[in-house]
């Protein structure tokens, strides 16, 4: 069981840089016996990554279709996902330095590699997302939480483009300093700051 769990993570992986670097193109057609053929395994696991893929929306499977790759976000898409963000994650943060768990721990950004496409800043964007989420634990409420994670909006931006990291760890910093010191006014101010900066960046890329 333990094997195979590990194949299971393995292909996901590789299906999902495979995905993030468009090597698989969007709203193309995914076919368990066909990358099973490719990565040299047995269906199993992939279809196991494919429903993990699926949970994080970088797949979508219809009836009697079998599973295509999600398609880029348009331009459109792009701003109304920035919009749901601010209106969530800012919300987020103002609680989270009101009333929040003061225990939570905020995961660093590590630096991005030299390895070309996704791979490069794979961890960048784990790390990222992670950082958001944590936000929404120290918040404390769990319907918040899963609206912000049913999101996925780190993996869908960064399919677009990624500009690099920026000066992200001092707006983090700034959330997480208004945070341990209880300004609400000042955790929602940051993060509408961070999500503006993160916004330009990649409308600039």
């Amino acid at each position: 069981m333990g094997e195979r769990t590990t194949l299971s993570d393995e292909v996901y992986e590789t299906l999902k840089a495979m995905i993030m670097d468009n090597v698989i193109a969007p709203g193309g057609r995914v076919t368990i016996d066909a990358i099973s053929r490719q990565l040299d395994v047995s269906p199993t696991p992939v279809r196991e990554a494919l429903a993990r893929l699926e949970s994080d929306g970088l797949v979508v499977k219809r009836p009697m279709a079998g599973y295509t790759t999600a398609p880029l976000l348009t331009p459109a898409e792009f701003e109304h996902l920035f919009e749901v963000r601010m209106v969530l994650e800012c919300a987020a943060a103002a609680r989270a330095a009101r009333s929040g768990d003061p225990t939570v721990k905020f995961p660093r950004m590590p630096t991005p590699t030299a390895d070309p496409g996704y791979a490069g800043h794979a961890a960048f964007t784990a790390a990222d997302a992670a950082f958001h989420d944590a936000v929404a634990v120290a918040a404390g409420n769990p319907v918040l939480r899963e609206s912000i994670a049913r999101l996925h909006s780190h993996l869908h931006i960064h399919r677009v483009a990624f500009p690099g990291p920026g000066s992200t760890d001092l707006e983090h910093e700034a959330i997480v300093s208004a945070i341990r010191v209880r300004d609400p006014e000042a955790a929602e101010a940051a993060m509408h700051a961070h999500l503006t900066a993160a916004r330009d960046r990649h409308r600039m890329s």
